[in-house]
């Protein structure tokens, strides 16, 4: 049986794998959720749930199922086997910086508004103050009519978050949300997506990075092609968790009370230079 479906009625509280069990309404339940494409599996067996007001952390190498986990929970793949069911409809979804033409001669306003206004590029007043509404929410106000490749690259992530934001989603969807951009971009969005948790979105993105954005999220889940591990990443980052998920022995040390994680034989190398600091 593969099944993606709608269910509005309220259902029971959410497990997760790390046995912790939230009362909120799921939004989102994937039971033995596999898929594919052709003849090879890319996600196997996978029981996921997202709960209204979590912030969810998808990790794992290229190739693992990450974006087709989103793709799955979006309903632009359909599962081989398994079932994806979802309390909402507002979901809205942030893609990957990379897969975006920045040379494409469109208005900030335009990039907002082009999935939702049914006369697009023609653009009704109430959808005008909607999107800057949105954009001064976001920091961008005044930048409606800017052309989008005129922006840092912070503002443009901003300006694709603004775009879901437009549609007043339960759940906020991002594929690598800090892929190819710098540090202080990378500073941004964490904590433009802590403010949008704070004020009530649900959230679940995709990262591979591990030690500036996963370590840093409230709930984490360790993908490769099944399920490794998910709960607090102070629980499940351990180097047998991440050997298991990147198929690559891993330390994980400690700073300021939060998780390090370095390729095996980095963690002597500082230990090492630490030590001859300090002496």
């Amino acid at each position: 049986m593969n099944t993606v479906s709608m269910n509005t009625a309220t259902m029971s509280g959410a497990t997760t794998m790390s046995g912790v069990t939230t009362n909120s309404q799921p939004l989102v339940v994937c039971e033995h959720l596999v898929c594919g494409y052709g003849h090879g599996t890319v996600l196997d067996h996978i029981d996921f749930t997202i709960a209204r007001g979590d912030f969810v952390g998808i990790v794992g190498p290229s190739g693992s199922g990450k974006t087709t986990l989103l793709k799955a929970i979006l309903g632009s793949v359909r599962p081989a086997h398994g079932s994806v069911t979802r309390s909402t409809t507002k979901v809205g979804y942030v893609p990957q910086v990379e897969s975006v033409d920045w040379n494409f001669p469109v208005t900030v306003l335009e990039v907002i508004t082009m999935t939702k206004s049914r006369w697009w590029p023609r653009i009704t007043p109430d959808e005008r103050d909607r999107a800057n509404e949105v954009l001064e929410r976001l920091g961008l106000g005044g930048l409606a009519g800017r052309h989008i490749r005129e922006l840092s690259g912070g503002q443009q992530q901003r300006v694709f978050v603004a775009r879901a934001l437009f549609h007043e989603p339960d759940l906020l969807v991002l594929d690598e949300p800090t892929s190819g951009v710098d540090v202080n971009t990378r500073h941004e969005v964490l904590h433009l997506l802590a403010d949008l948790h704070e004020q009530g979105t649900s959230i679940v993105l995709t990262t591979h990075d591990l030690n500036g954005l996963a370590t840093h999220l409230p709930r984490l889940v360790c993908l490769n092609r099944r399920i490794i591990a998910d709960g607090r990443p102070s629980d499940i980052i351990t180097s047998a968790n991440l050997e298991a998920t990147f198929g690559a022995p891993m330390e994980v040390l400690e700073h300021s009370g939060m998780p390090v994680i370095v390729e095996s034989g980095a963690g002597e190398l500082m230990r090492r230079f630490g030590s001859r600091r300090a002496s």
